[in-house]
């Protein structure tokens, strides 16, 4: 399934669409009883997703032309991120890529405990902005970066989950872009807690939520053979690949439950894929840092596209 977070101007209440081909369905004209919203599907996830796998079904056996006339237009809709109003964020660090570019930069090499252990910082869930939204530049940057990365969205609650048992608790998967401000992060690092400030004011999640029976047979490596490229004003500037990925998000998540529990919505971030960033691709290369005007869209294989306009 791919199930998305919707709105409209007449009508604030978050809504529960479909993803049918390419067209965005809000199944209302089924007259079905079904869970309305996200934060309702995700009171029961197992049993709240099999009714919505049934509604889904009902929608592929139309035709066309009749999903056509409940087809919504994407530019009178707005799109939520797909997950609770209420949750908690982890992003990891896991494309070794990307550590190895970041930490050159700083003239340093990949740590040995790296390697040891997939490790997160926990960063703001209430400044999630959903698709086609609207980012204004925070004041104290001049250095405003993307990162494209894959978040898995947790669909049920546990503590000291196996990676053995951890694809039990995936709900799905989607985009997410890590919006960072590169000057105010090195002078974090340097003091030694990690980033805080510097990734605190906007982070784009969706559009929409991707079950895993999606992405069958896409396996390889540690994850899929998803291509995952960035866009800056209409023109591609990072390429890489979810199959990269040196932790798995069995492995994270069984990281992240060690001792705690993890609940319905919560969002696991991958960290950013190798290139997927201009601090990696150099702002001399990518025509500067993001600025008032410019357009961001990341696109990954299967999951859609994540688009974002700076002001």
């Amino acid at each position: 399934m791919k199930l998305f977070s919707f709105s409209t101007n007449d009508n604030p209440q978050k809504r529960l669409g479909f993803k049918i081909d390419d067209l965005l369905i809000d199944p209302t004209f089924l007259a079905i009883e079904f869970p309305k919203s996200l934060d309702t599907v995700f009171e029961n996830w197992d049993e709240n997703s099999g009714i919505l796998k049934r509604i889904e079904q009902k929608l592929w056996r139309l035709s066309f032309t009749e999903l056509q006339k409940h087809g919504l237009d994407e530019s009178e809709i707005i799109f939520h991120p797909p997950t609770t109003g209420q949750c908690t964020f982890r992003d990891f660090y896991a494309f070794l890529q990307h550590v190895k570019s970041a930490r050159a930069l700083r003239g340093l090499e990949v740590i040995d405990e790296w390697y040891e252990i997939p490790v997160f910082y926990f960063s703001n869930p209430n400044v999630f902005i959903g698709h086609n939204a609207k980012l204004k530049k925070p004041d104290y940057t001049d250095e405003l970066d993307l990162e494209l990365e894959i978040a898995c969205i947790i669909g049920k609650e546990g503590k000291d989950i196996s990676v053995e048992n951890a694809p039990d608790y995936i709900a799905g998967y989607t985009i997410l872009n890590d919006f960072s401000a590169r000057d105010v992060q090195r002078k974090e690092m340097r003091v030694g807690l990690g980033p805080a400030k510097s990734k605190d004011f906007a982070t784009g999640l969706g559009p929409f939520i991707v079950t895993p029976d999606e992405l069958e047979k896409m396996e390889k490596g540690k994850g899929f053979n998803l291509q995952m490229t960035a866009y800056k004003n209409g023109r591609q500037i990072s390429n890489g690949n979810f199959s990269d990925i040196h932790y798995s998000f069995y492995e994270m998540i069984a990281r992240a439950s060690q001792g705690v529990t993890l609940f319905p919505g919560d969002v696991i971030g991958s960290g950013t894929v190798g290139t997927g960033c201009i601090l990696e691709l150099r702002p001399e290369n990518t025509e500067g840092w993001l600025k008032a005007g410019d357009s961001i869209e990341l696109k990954i294989e299967k999951l859609g596209k994540l688009k974002h306009f700076i002001k």
